[in-house]
């Protein structure tokens, strides 16, 4: 009998712990989890490590970071739902897509404090209207960075410019589609957002012209050769030409004023998000002008947040390179969300040109 007793105690105790370890199950599953934790996932070098350090010591959070290089490639990984991410950094029409198809969750704008330091230019965008999803992270443009070892200063104002016979074998392009299709729609004075597929076929064959000056048409390994010295012009990030820059006094950047792209990338909240507390711990904190100026600072992007523009140093701020004036920011185009068959022209139209270098 004895043993009768022992042995039901034993399968109580077993049962009990069982339900107390499903019960914990559930609760790691629920959307804070009793977990301090935060998944974030963004560009490459995209975040002052720092910054993430300061956060961790503040809060007792956690963050996981997980890095894309594309915004294509991020916009798979939200779509097959395999990791939950709590906050990623879309670009502008990607923000579009990705609420189309419906993986992202709005803001709780109650829970957000700090997006009156965000300037009234940066919200309230087109591909997100009262900023329901979307909170502005950094933003730039696309442009020329010349060297003025080969390039003689105020030379290239002009898309047009990178044609000249002159610059044989001196031009780098960054690696991508939507970019190098958009110069050269922008040198034809089209929208870098045409639909129509005679104007985006004459952009190319453009392109094709261009090919001689051409060099090499690369990734972030752009940086380093132009602060090598390895070529005289390349077309690039705002960004990656603030990058250069710091790393060699002879390179210059320029927003050609007939036209080109203003991008925004920003903090979203996809659907399978989970520690909702931690999230908007997250948005907070790098809304204060404090940790938006250190950020800026160490990405080199333009900052959308003007509280933290006051705190630059005043040859940053006032620097028409990364801060473009009125005039020339009313050229600028956001790209707009592409159909499904407009992207894969955009694309094959770029491969097309791209095979031949």
């Amino acid at each position: 009998m004895k043993r009768l007793m022992s042995l039901v105690i034993v399968i109580l105790a077993v049962c009990g712990l069982l339900g107390f370890s499903a019960n914990q199950l559930q609760q790691n599953d629920a959307p804070d989890g009793g977990k301090k934790v935060l998944n974030l996932y963004n560009w490459g070098d995209y975040i002052d490590p720092a910054l993430i350090q300061k956060f961790e010591r503040q809060t007792g959070v956690h963050v996981n970071l997980e890095t894309f290089d594309s915004n294509e490639a991020m916009f798979t990984k939200i779509q097959q739902g395999g990791t939950s991410y709590d906050l990623a950094v879309p670009s502008d029409y990607m923000i579009e897509k990705l609420r189309s198809a419906h993986l992202l969750l709005p803001l709780n704008q109650s829970r957000v404090h700090g997006l009156s330091n965000i300037g009234h230019a940066f919200l309230n965008q087109p591909f997100d209207r009262n900023n329901r999803y979307s909170i502005p992270y950094f933003w730039g443009t696309l442009g020329i960075v010349y060297n003025d070892k080969m390039v003689k200063p105020g030379a290239v104002q002009h898309w047009n410019d990178l044609w000249a016979k002159k610059y044989r074998n001196q031009v780098m392009l960054v690696d991508s589609a939507r970019d190098v299709m958009g110069f050269a729609l922008a040198s034809n004075h089209a929208s870098m957002n045409t639909t129509d597929p005679a104007t985006l076929r004459a952009a190319q064959r453009k392109l094709e012209r261009l090919s001689p000056n051409i060099l090499a048409i690369v990734g972030d390994e752009i940086k380093m050769y132009m602060a090598q010295n390895s070529a005289a012009l390349a077309v690039d990030w705002s960004g990656d030409a603030s990058e250069m820059i710091s790393n060699n006094s002879h390179l210059h950047y320029v927003v050609p004023s007939e036209g080109s792209n203003l991008w925004f990338d920003n903090l979203v909240i996809p659907k399978t998000a989970k520690h909702f507390d931690a999230i908007y711990q997250f948005l907070n904190f790098m809304l204060k002008p404090e940790n938006a100026a250190q950020n800026a600072t160490y990405v080199g992007y333009a900052t959308p947040n003007l509280s933290a523009k006051k705190r630059l140093p005043k040859r940053v701020r006032n620097d028409r390179q990364f801060y473009p004036d009125t005039q020339t920011m009313k050229h600028l185009q956001v790209y707009k969300n592409l159909s499904p068959n407009m992207v894969g022209l955009y694309n094959d139209l770029y491969l097309e040109f791209k095979m031949h270098h």
